[in-house]
């Protein structure tokens, strides 16, 4: 199954990072982990309900969302693709999924980047997505 979307907190601060950059969570900071789970959720929640105009599924499950960021702020950045690069609505999606996880309570900013690589084939749909599309 292809994987959509991996989502990782961010330290704003070196000095709470890894090498990879994402927050490390010491064993008393249960609360904040579980805040953040809650979040998660609630990004791909609405994820979830952004359609493909062409595509009668959701950008998670088609594989368009590539990485989401969320910083110690609450500031999300979220990488993600599209089926075509000359997409008509390319702007009218990006300004949705901007716009629908910014409305999620706690989020304080978002920025959609829009990449291409790697470009987007159907190997990255769920296979939900695949099932709803009949390639199963």
């Amino acid at each position: 199954m292809a994987q959509s979307g991996r989502i990782k907190r961010k330290a704003n601060d070196k000095e709470n990072r890894n090498n990879k950059g994402s927050k490390q969570l010491k064993h008393g900071d249960m609360s904040e982990e579980k805040d953040f789970l809650a979040l998660e959720g609630e990004i791909v929640r609405v994820l979830k309900n952004i359609y493909d105009p062409e595509i009668p599924v959701n950008i998670y499950e088609l594989g368009l969302i590539y990485n989401i960021d969320v910083d110690d702020d609450n500031n999300v950045h979220i990488r993600m693709t599209l089926t075509a690069p000359n997409c008509p609505i390319a702007d009218d999606l990006l300004r949705e999924v901007e716009e629908q996880v910014k409305s999620i309570d706690g989020i304080n900013d978002v920025n959609v980047e829009l990449v291409f690589d790697p470009p987007w084939d159907k190997e990255m749909m769920s296979d939900e997505a695949k099932l709803e599309l009949g390639l199963m």
